[in-house]
C-alpha cells in the first residue's frame, strides 16, 4: 500500500468514527420521535429531507452517475430500507442500548455476507467471532426461553445492513460516492413514505421533534452516509465496519447520560462479549482487506 493510499485510508476510518458518534445518538432520539410520529412517517421525513439538501447542494450529482451504477444504488437503497426498517421496528420495542448492540453484529456478519457475495475466505477467528457473538445475543435478548420480538427485529435489521456494507465495498468510487448517497437516501425516503401514506402521512407536531428529525436528517443521515459512501471507496467493508463497532459504545453513553438507562449485568456481559466478536473479526490477516483497497483504487 503506498503512503497516499495509507492516508487516505486513515482519513476515512477518522471521520467514519466521527460518523458513528452521530450516529450513537440517534437511538435516544429515535426512540423519543417514534413516540409521537409513525415509523414510517419518520424514516420517510427524514431521509426525504437528507436527500433533498443533498441534491441541492450538487444537482449534477446523479447525471454523472451511468445506469449501472444507478442500479447498484437503487439495490444499496433497498439494503438501507430494509435496515432502518427493521431497526426502528425493533427499537420500539427494546432499550437504545440493546438495539445498539444488536445493531453491531452487522460487524460479524459482514465477513459472512462478503463470503456468500464474493467467495471471500472466511478466516477462523471469524467464526470464534460468530460463537461470541451468539453468546452475546443470548445475554442481551433471552427473556427466559424466548427472545424479544424487537430483538429478532433488530437481528434481520443488522444482516441487512451487513448486506448494504458488502455491495457498499463492491459498487463504491470516490466519483459516485455523492451519486450513490443521494440515490440510497432517495429510496428510502419514497419507500417508507409510500408505506406511511397507506393509513396517513403524518407530521411532527412538537418544536423538539421538529428540530430531532432535522438533526438527524442533515448530521446522522445526508452527511453521514456520504461521508460512509466515501470511506467505502477507500477502504474495505470489514475495516469499515469495525470501526462503526464504537457505534453502540457511544449509544449506550447517551442512553445513560440522557435517559438514565439502567446497565445492568446481563447487559454488561452481552455487550462485552458482542465487542469482543467484532474485534476478533478484525484480528484476521489484512491481505484481503488490502487487496480490495487497491481494486476500489483502480
Amino acid at each position: 500500500m503506498t503512503a497516499t493510499t495509507a492516508g487516505s485510508a486513515l482519513r476515512a476510518q477518522g471521520a467514519l468514527l466521527v460518523v458513528t458518534v452521530a450516529w450513537g445518538s440517534t437511538f435516544v432520539v429515535v426512540q423519543q420521535v417514534t413516540r409521537e410520529v409513525p415509523i414510517t412517517d419518520f424514516l420517510g421525513l427524514r431521509f426525504g429531507i437528507a436527500a433533498v439538501l443533498m441534491f441541492v447542494i450538487r444537482p449534477r450529482a446523479l447525471s454523472q452517475l451511468t445506469k449501472e451504477q444507478r442500479g447498484h444504488g437503487l439495490m444499496l437503497g433497498l439494503f438501507l430500507t430494509a435496515g432502518f426498517l427493521l431497526q426502528t421496528f425493533g427499537l420500539a420495542r427494546t432499550t437504545p442500548t440493546i438495539s445498539a448492540f444488536i445493531t453491531g453484529l452487522f460487524v460479524v456478519f459482514t465477513p459472512i455476507a462478503a463470503w456468500v457475495l464474493m467467495r471471500r475466505a472466511i478466516e477462523p477467528l471469524t467464526w470464534v467471532g460468530v460463537a461470541l457473538a451468539v453468546v452475546g445475543l443470548a445475554f442481551l435478548s433471552l427473556r427466559g426461553w424466548s427472545i424479544g420480538f424487537g430483538e429478532i427485529l433488530t437481528l434481520f435489521g443488522a444482516i441487512a445492513f451487513a448486506l448494504h456494507i458488502v455491495n457498499l465495498g463492491r459498487w463504491a468510487t470516490r466519483e459516485s460516492a455523492y451519486g450513490l448517497a443521494v440515490i440510497q437516501l432517495g429510496v428510502v425516503s419514497v419507500v417508507c413514505s409510500a408505506l406511511g401514506c397507506l393509513d396517513g402521512f403524518e407530521l411532527p407536531q412538537s418544536k423538539a421533534n421538529w428540530l430531532a428529525v432535522v438533526f438527524l436528517a442533515i448530521f446522522a443521515t445526508a452527511i453521514a452516509f456520504f461521508v460512509q459512501t466515501w470511506a467505502q471507496s477507500v477502504i474495505s467493508p470489514t475495516r469499515a465496519a469495525v470501526v462503526m463497532t464504537m457505534e453502540p459504545v457511544f449509544a449506550t453513553l447517551f442512553a445513560v447520560l440522557f435517559i438514565d438507562e439502567p446497565i445492568t449485568v446481563r447487559i454488561v456481559i452481552g455487550a462485552l462479549c458482542v465487542l469482543a466478536a467484532m474485534y476478533l473479526v478484525e484480528l484476521g490477516p489484512r491481505h484481503a482487506e488490502d487487496a480490495a483497497i487497491q481494486r476500489l483504487e483502480m
